[in-house]
C-alpha cells in the first residue's frame, strides 16, 4: 500500500514556490516608489503659494509715501525777516544828492545817518563812486541801487545844472513811489522850493538837528 502511493518529485515541489517569489519580485520592481516628504517644512513648501499678481505689492523704502507738510501761516515767520531781506535787495539805503559847495553839509548828514543802531548805508558821490567811472553812469547806478534819495536843496543846489540833472534823474527812478525821494531844504525860503517837487513835502533844515533826525525817520519808514 505504502509503496503504491506516488509522491511528487523533488524538483516539482520547489518549482511552484520559486515561481511565486519571482512574480513577487517583478511586481515590486515594477512599482514606482512613493515620494515621501523629507521634513515637515519641505512638505509645507510643496503647497502652492499665491502668485505675485494676487498678492499686493510690498512697499520698499523708496516707495513710502511722505507726509505732506502743512503750510505755515504768513505771520508765523515774523515781519522782521521779510523787511530785512527787502532791505538787502539793494546795495544802499540812501543816495545823497548835493552840490560841490555843500560837500561838508552832505558829509555831516551821511555821518548822522550811518551812525547809531540803524547804521544806514549811504552813497556819497565823491566817496563811493568808482574811480574812472563815468559821472552820469555812476549817478544812475547809485540811484537805482538805493532805496531812498535825499536831495540837499540849497542855494548852491539851485544854481548848479548838474544838481538839477540829479533831481530829475531821482524823480524818474521812482516817479510814483511815495517817500522814496526826500527833499531837505536848507538856507532857502519856501518860495524858492523847486517847482518839480511841489507835490512833495520837504524837510526844513532850520528845524531841530538841522532836519537830520526827520530825514533818518523818513528813510527808516
Amino acid at each position: 500500500m505504502a509503496s503504491s502511493t506516488s509522491s511528487p518529485a523533488p524538483g516539482s515541489r520547489s518549482k511552484k514556490p520559486l515561481g511565486k517569489m519571482a512574480d513577487w519580485f517583478r511586481q515590486a520592481l515594477s512599482r514606482k516608489p512613493t515620494k515621501m516628504p523629507a521634513s515637515p517644512e519641505s512638505a509645507l513648501s510643496d503647497v502652492s503659494q499665491p502668485s505675485s499678481l494676487d498678492s499686493p505689492p510690498s512697499l520698499g523704502p523708496s516707495s513710502e509715501v511722505s507726509p505732506i507738510p502743512t503750510p505755515s501761516p504768513r505771520g508765523a515767520s515774523g515781519g522782521s525777516g521779510s523787511s530785512s531781506s527787502g532791505r538787502w535787495s539793494k546795495a544802499y539805503d540812501v543816495c545823497v544828492c548835493h552840490s560841490e559847495e555843500d560837500l561838508v553839509a552832505a558829509q555831516e548828514l551821511v555821518s548822522y545817518l550811518e551812525g547809531g543802531a540803524a547804521s544806514l548805508r549811504c552813497f556819497l558821490q565823491l566817496r563811493d563812486a568808482t574811480p574812472g567811472g563815468a559821472i552820469v553812469s555812476e549817478l544812475c547806478h547809485a540811484l537805482s541801487s538805493s532805496h531812498c534819495r535825499v536831495l540837499l536843496i540849497t542855494p548852491g543846489f539851485l544854481r548848479d545844472p548838474w544838481c538839477r540833472y540829479q533831481m530829475l534823474q531821482a524823480l524818474s527812478e521812482a516817479p510814483g513811489a511815495e517817500g522814496r525821494t526826500i527833499p531837505l531844504m536848507s538856507g532857502l525860503s519856501r518860495a524858492a522850493y523847486p517847482a518839480e517837487l511841489r507835490y512833495m513835502y520837504f524837510v526844513d533844515g532850520r528845524g531841530p538837528e538841522r532836519g537830520f533826525r526827520q530825514v533818518k525817520d523818513a528813510v527808516m519808514r
